[in-house]
């Protein structure tokens, strides 16, 4: 009887890339990760899997909707659906172990059960830091976040982005100002400007059950417009006697200010009355990054100021301020809109193909090269030369080296330069010379 052959596939929601697109995501992780460790920030690793009182603790919500939810045996199982939880669990349990301000960044997969469509993922990487305070955080620090992203961004490739920011407390005290009492819903209202629009942030104010007056108002109020330090001053003009208010336009004028002193030009970032975020545990900065010339791929990367992280899981209180970046995303949505370009295919520099019995002086030049740092690969398949130096262009390996009795008579290999064709003897020493030196 035939063995019933499955048809091979994934899930809907779940990315999986050919090497060449592999190495051009693993570059983009690798070049972040640096940034965020050229900022002094500690790599931890949380487990995917968490228990679900824990993962859980604050209960509701969408995002609990969405949850991977299990049991193995009596325990009840969830798998991260992002990776701020798993931090607050990790500070909290640390707590006495860790030094604050505790400035970690973790890169992992988290898992959310998204609605099936083009763009969205149920599994994918987010690269986060956040700098944790023991009591208090000290306002300065929210200033550094836009150097992290600017550096980071830039490193990436991008010349052309806007990192939009704006603090919850200006928003919060001009709602308490307007005697709103419920801010939650017309945060979230302002906060889809980018996707709705305008006349789309009118309607939802409207369905929330505000006042034309009202509504106006808040219309008026987030199209104040200019550059920087012209919104900051437009908002000290209104001279609304709040204390919320004034304590979050005191907060943004000291970040901005001490964001030039990181080193964050003025066309990179700018205050936008609109941006919101969200979520409800922001309560103070908050950021969105999007690039210029790509508005329609919607934020990069995003976060921002917390008065406390593990309120669920310690009686500390730890404020703190962070960011994150949709890796898979922003990978997905980059190379859909043809911005990025996979240019390498392989990550071997020099193929080596041993002729018929010159399979071991073929493995020790192999161990030579790889000691100075070479990627080498040893084709130790039969075949014809021709068909293993079609193996070599295929994969782009810029080097191959050949391998004979002859060769090995004169302690001497042949390098062929495949763009080129160009084929010469050279000893070992000379090889390696030429081979680092490209």
């Amino acid at each position: 009887m035939a063995k019933e052959v499955v048809k091979p596939s994934i899930l809907p929601g779940f990315m999986e890339l050919l090497p060449s697109d592999q190495i051009l995501f693993n570059h983009m992780m690798d070049t972040i990760k640096s940034n965020y460790e050229r900022f002094g920030f500690l790599p931890i690793d949380t487990p995917v899997i968490e228990k679900s009182e824990v993962l859980l603790a604050k209960g509701g919500g969408e995002t609990e909707k969405q949850v991977y939810r299990f049991t193995k045996g009596d325990t009840d199982l969830s798998l991260r659906f992002d990776l701020t939880v798993p931090l607050a669990r990790y500070v909290s349990q640390h707590y006495s172990d860790l030094n604050f301000p505790f400035k970690r960044y973790q890169i992992g997969k988290v898992y959310r059960g998204e609605r099936n469509q083009k763009g969205r993922f149920r599994e994918f990487y987010q690269c986060d830091i956040d700098i944790i305070g023991n009591q208090k955080l000290d306002i300065i620090n929210d200033a550094e976040i836009p150097s992290i992203i600017y550096s980071t961004f830039k490193e990436l490739g991008f010349d052309s982005f806007t990192i939009k920011i704006n603090n919850r407390k200006i928003l919060n005290g001009f709602f308490q100002y307007l005697d709103i009492d419920d801010s939650v819903e017309v945060l979230r209202a302002i906060d889809k400007m980018d996707k709705i629009g305008l006349k789309g942030v009118n309607e939802e104010l409207k369905e929330i059950g505000l006042g034309y007056n009202t509504i106006d108002k808040i219309i008026e109020f987030i199209q104040i417009e200019g550059t920087n330090e012209e919104i900051l001053h437009s908002l000290e003009e209104l001279d609304i006697d709040n204390e919320t208010f004034v304590l979050g336009l005191d907060e943004l004028r000291n970040v901005v200010k001490y964001v030039k002193h990181f080193g964050v030009p003025e066309d990179n970032l700018k205050v936008d009355l609109t941006i919101a975020r969200g979520l409800d545990y922001y309560t103070g900065t908050v950021y969105e990054t999007f690039l210029d010339e790509y508005p329609s791929i919607g934020s990069i990367c995003s976060g921002g100021r917390y008065d406390d992280l593990a309120g669920y899981y310690t009686k500390q209180k730890l404020p703190g301020v962070g960011i994150s970046i949709g890796l898979t995303r922003l990978f997905y949505q980059l190379r859909e809109a043809n911005i990025i370009d996979t240019k390498l295919h392989n990550l071997t520099k020099v193929l080596i193909i041993p002729m018929e019995g010159c399979q071991e002086e073929g493995i020790k030049i192999g161990n030579i090269l790889r000691s100075h740092d070479i990627n080498t690969q040893i084709y130790l398949e039969g075949g014809k030369v021709g068909k293993k130096f079609n193996y070599a262009d295929k994969l782009d390996i810029p080097y191959v080296i050949i391998i004979g009795s002859e060769e090995i008579k004169n302690e001497k290999v042949a390098l062929r330069q495949m763009d080129s064709g160009e084929q010469v003897m050279y000893s070992i020493e000379e090889l390696i010379k030429i081979i680092k030196n490209d």
